[in-house]
């Protein structure tokens, strides 16, 4: 076979550092979506969904086949943090926190994903990002150790 065709997906979730509502303002939290749509589109990673709250993100993203999972997520946040900090005031010291949840999804859950992200202010009225986060860890069959995943 001489073409290397690939389609993965895959829901990536991370927090800003402390968890620190940095997002509060609705419409400044859809311009924070589409920024990090264009920095995965600068990946080659096309964004399906884009979502979260005050203090996190989802993604629904494909992964580009010339890039690795954990150099996505470093690029998309070093580019993130560049752009945001430029800002100034409040946003200088902004940084997301050190680590993230990646997770494959089946094209046909695809659509149960996005509506999952598009929903992420209702959710979030219920259940905090932490037990939104370990449901995540539980439903892929994810060890994790409470000392560790929140920094």
């Amino acid at each position: 076979m001489s073409q290397s065709i690939a389609r993965v997906l895959i829901h990536t979730v991370f927090s800003t550092k402390d968890r620190e509502p940095a997002f509060h303002d609705a419409a400044f939290r859809s311009e924070v979506h589409s920024y990090l749509g264009g920095c995965a589109k600068a990946l080659d990673c096309l964004p399906i969904q884009i979502g979260g709250v005050a203090d996190h993100i989802h993604l629904l993203t494909t992964l580009s086949r010339t890039i690795a999972m954990a150099e996505f997520v470093k690029e998309i946040k070093r580019v993130f943090c560049n752009w945001i900090q430029e800002r100034g005031g409040m946003f200088r010291q902004f940084h997301w926190q050190a680590g993230y949840g990646c997770f494959s999804v089946s094209e046909s859950r695809s659509a149960a994903v996005v509506r999952y992200i598009e929903k992420q202010e209702e959710h979030h009225r219920k259940i905090t990002f932490q037990d939104e986060y370990r449901e995540l860890l539980r439903r892929h069959n994810q060890r994790w150790d409470e000392a560790y995943v929140w920094g």
